[in-house]
């Protein structure tokens, strides 16, 4: 069985399962064998669930989020350092 084989045979079982199930299956309604060989040809369990159809792909990728938090802290620290200046030193900025 080449790679591309192996990949379709973990796809199926997870259709295959979500088909059975009438739902999103979950690791647990797989064998440990399956679900190891699930992840070692789609990745990581969300992964794998996209890559079969089963799941939408998050629509904010995670490079995004990091960036947005990065962000947010920045902002948040400027804001406590400003309201630190105007209580504690009188409103002069050092």
């Amino acid at each position: 069985m080449n790679t591309d084989e192996k990949t379709q045979r973990a796809l199926n079982l997870l259709r295959n399962k979500a088909e059975q199930l009438g739902t999103v299956p979950k690791r647990s309604d797989f064998d440990p064998e399956e679900v190891c060989f699930i992840k070692q040809k789609l990745g990581a369990w969300p992964r794998a669930l996209e890559a079969a159809g089963l799941k939408e792909p998050p629509k904010v990728s995670a490079k995004q989020k990091s960036r947005r938090k990065r962000e947010r802290r920045k902002r948040m620290l400027k804001q406590r350092k400003k309201e630190f200046s105007e209580t504690i030193l009188g409103g002069t900025d050092k």
